[in-house]
């Protein structure tokens, strides 16, 4: 439909002229709230253009209702953008031509969020709402201030700490720019190249065809950074190859779930939540992006640990070399792919560039690379990358009406108090124990993610836990990237485990079984995040020497781990072997920098993990 891209285009159009200073370079001052509401304004009529009212009901025509309610966003938002000056100085007194403005971009933003992502945030919103108006009557720490309804609209509608907030802004424009590169590489062959990267570099191995769907996970991921999407545009190619190199497709499903989920934690394209993180830090992307190097690797490390084991086990071999592509040819093929990465990273450490000029400068890199280079003999048109540009539009929906939607609940927490009351209540809950409040954390966002995207997971526990665990002690960036990782981990954890749910349905296997099986091969991703918390070396925080040591330290646990779960090192390993290759892992898990004993309980592991594997080396079957 003309109308849709239109606004596609449009919305795309906005937010490339500002992050390129056009209105400066016009002489335009303007208040980012201003192009912030224009941006939203597009986005929420694209959404009632695009989206059906009913969630998952086909929408062959656009009915009269939703082409008024696209006209009324436009307007609202747009008067919101040309009146922002009399906005700043005359909201407090509000009038009522503000009251119903507010009202009505409020409910506006809530309805297209609800099409987006359904209705959880929308169930948050109104018990915030209840809480806001009605919660000075609670007794105790939990008691709200007392605030009127017009007071309480105006707050959420026009403050620039609410619907208009850094939410909002982290979102249009730091993450569009992203997804357009995304976008770009997805339509221009990148996603080929990448699955042919993985295949060059470990098909051949034993279970190779599951550590292609881990390795192609984690690369597509930092296109994406988006689970479901990674599970849809890769598990296509990797779930059918698991199944017939002789994975169960219970297992397959897991594997590609589980494996899609971290590339929200891959850099140096990460999941929303990360830029988000930077900004409620007032750190830049560059720093959030080093501490997830450790992380990452960590995550991906205890995965390919699983998918090895797993398949020594099961006798499942690799791919015979003739049938995979080179490695060379790929690189030779597709080097030209790997150009934007690099522009991204050079551009925020070495030369600390805004995340949001660095994806832009990628993204004229890799058109300027794909108009010349040829991947698999096609050389992608200018209208492909035209319509992938465009596109971008459509694929930012759920992002920014989720942020939107996020800026209004902080801005009920915000003006109700409750906040500062839920950090001393957990504190109060969990004695001061900080692995009690660890665990707690972890639950809560786990909760919320059952009916939350990672980013409004993470929204909200960094607004409510985060600042709970950073009075206990824990550095502000592991905390925040605690309960980023959590949020992340819902996308594979039941009952909902959207990744799990998305992956069992190309495998063809039970969902709920699938997400079972996703947190059986995932399980040590679950203990990531603590170690991270009690190990700042493992954020990149502390001398080489360090880092290098709770790095190795902990890999060497999460193998022995591994060997206890699955039940096979170079054999079968009888129980009593696996309780100790058990208590060898959890020994060398066992923090070191914070807690007492830590290094002894380090010592000792390394001492039992060393016999026992070199015991296991020494028995093994012939030709094992």
């Amino acid at each position: 439909m003309r109308a849709e891209r239109a606004l596609e285009a449009l919305i795309v159009a906005t937010v490339v002229a500002w992050v390129l200073g056009a209105p400066q370079a016009l002489g335009l001052n303007l208040y980012t709230e201003q192009f912030l509401a224009a941006v939203l304004g597009e986005a929420m009529a694209l959404a009632f253009l695009k989206l059906p009212a009913r969630m998952r009901a086909a929408k062959a025509r656009v009915p009269w209702w939703d082409w008024l309610a696209a006209a009324a966003a436009l307007g609202a938002c747009g008067t919101l953008a040309l009146r922002y000056d009399s906005v700043v100085t005359e909201s407090a007194m509000r009038p009522h031509d503000f009251v119903a403005l507010a009202a009505l971009l409020v409910l506006l933003s809530l309805e297209t969020t609800r099409r987006a992502s359904g209705m959880s945030l929308i169930w948050y919103a109104a018990l915030g709402a209840v809480y806001s108006l009605w919660g000075y009557l609670i007794p105790g720490a939990f008691r709200a201030q007392d605030v009127t309804l017009t007071r309480l609209v105006v707050y959420l509608g026009l403050d620039s700490n609410a619907l208009l907030g850094s939410s909002l802004q982290v979102a249009v424009v730091i993450v569009i720019p992203f997804i357009i590169l995304g976008q770009l590489l997805s339509r221009c062959g990148g996603a080929e190249f990448f699955t042919d990267l993985a295949l060059a570099v470990m098909g051949r191995y034993r279970g190779g065809a599951a550590k292609v769907a881990v390795t192609g996970s984690a690369l597509f991921g930092m296109i994406s950074g988006s689970a479901v999407a990674n599970v849809s545009a890769v598990g296509v190619v990797t779930i059918p190859l698991m199944k017939r190199a002789g994975f169960t497709p219970l297992f397959a499903a897991a594997v590609e779930a589980v494996g899609s989920t971290g590339g929200q934690l891959v850099p140096p394209v990460m999941g929303a939540a990360a830029f988000l993180m930077a900004e409620y830090l007032q750190i830049s992307y560059g720093a959030v992006l080093v501490a997830a190097v450790i992380p990452a690797f960590m995550y991906y490390f205890s995965l390919f640990m699983q998918v090895d084991l797993e398949s020594a086990a099961q006798g499942i071999t690799g791919t015979p070399p003739e049938r995979l592509p080179a490695l060379l040819e790929v690189l030779r093929g597709g080097w030209f792919f790997l150009l934007p990465f690099a522009v991204i990273v050079v551009g925020l450490l070495a030369y600390n560039l805004e995340p949001e000029y660095a994806a832009l400068l990628a993204c004229a890199v890799l058109i300027g690379a794909c108009s010349v280079f040829r991947y698999r003999g096609r050389r992608a048109a200018w209208r492909e990358m035209l319509r992938a540009v465009v596109s971008t539009g459509s694929a930012v929906l759920d992002i920014v009406l989720i942020c939107a939607a996020a800026g209004i609940l902080i801005g009920m927490l915000n003006i109700s108090g409750l906040a500062f009351g839920l950090t001393l209540e957990l504190i109060r809950l969990s004695g001061d124990n900080l692995f009690l409040l660890l665990l707690i954390a972890a639950a809560v966002g786990i909760l919320l993610g059952l009916g939350l995207p990672t980013v409004g997971v993470y929204v909200l526990m960094a607004t409510l836990v985060a600042p709970a665990l950073v009075k206990l002690g824990v550095a502000p960036l592991a905390a925040h990237m605690f309960v980023m990782y959590f949020g992340m981990m819902s996308m594979v954890t039941p009952p909902i485990a959207l990744a799990a749910y998305a992956a069992a349905n190309i495998a063809q296997c039970d969902p709920d079984q699938a997400g079972w099986m996703a947190t059986r091969v995932g399980w040590a991703s679950y203990l990531v995040p603590f170690l991270f918390v009690y190990e700042p070396p493992l954020l990149m925080q502390g001398a080489w020497w360090q880092i290098l040591w709770a790095v190795a330290i902990s890999c060497l646990g999460i193998w022995c781990g591994t060997i206890a779960v699955v039940g096979h090192y170079m054999d079968r390993v009888p129980p009593g072997l696996r309780l100790g290759f058990l208590a060898a892992g959890l020994a060398l898990l066992f923090p070191a920098e914070k807690l007492t004993a830590g290094l002894a309980a380090n010592l000792a592991g390394l001492a039992a993990a060393s016999f026992l594997l070199f015991r296991g080396y020494a028995l093994r079957p012939r030709g094992a």
